[in-house]
């Protein structure tokens, strides 16, 4: 089993959403988050006067898979995700060494 982590713009959240849902996937976790990584901020002006935001709103998705659907997920992530431009995000894969079920104490694959 492994977990996706993919950090996103918001506005791209029911493009990949819908991917997703399209490649199989029948469950995710969605939070906001804050950040900044090679955009460094921006600066934003408000009533003549500029400021930096130095941490950008973005979203990370959270999916727990089978080994064999990992790729093709993240193929349908970066698909549904990408601008070309900087900021885009980024995917993170990690093993999960096991999963359990809270209502019924099922573990593993029952547990997905």
């Amino acid at each position: 089993m492994k977990k996706v982590e993919a950090i996103i713009r918001p506005f791209k959240l029911d493009e990949v959403k819908i991917a997703l849902v399209n490649a199989g996937v029948v469950g995710m976790t969605v939070s906001e988050v804050r950040g900044f990584g090679r955009q460094k901020g921006q600066t934003e002006r408000y009533r003549g006067s500029e400021y930096t935001v130095e941490f950008l709103q973005k979203l990370k998705i959270e999916i727990v898979l089978e080994d064999d659907k990992v790729e093709a997920v993240v193929q349908k992530i970066i698909a549904a995700a990408r601008t070309g431009e900087i900021g885009d995000g980024k995917i993170f894969i990690t093993p999960v060494d096991d999963i359990i079920r809270i209502r019924t104490g099922e573990r593993s694959d029952l547990a997905v």
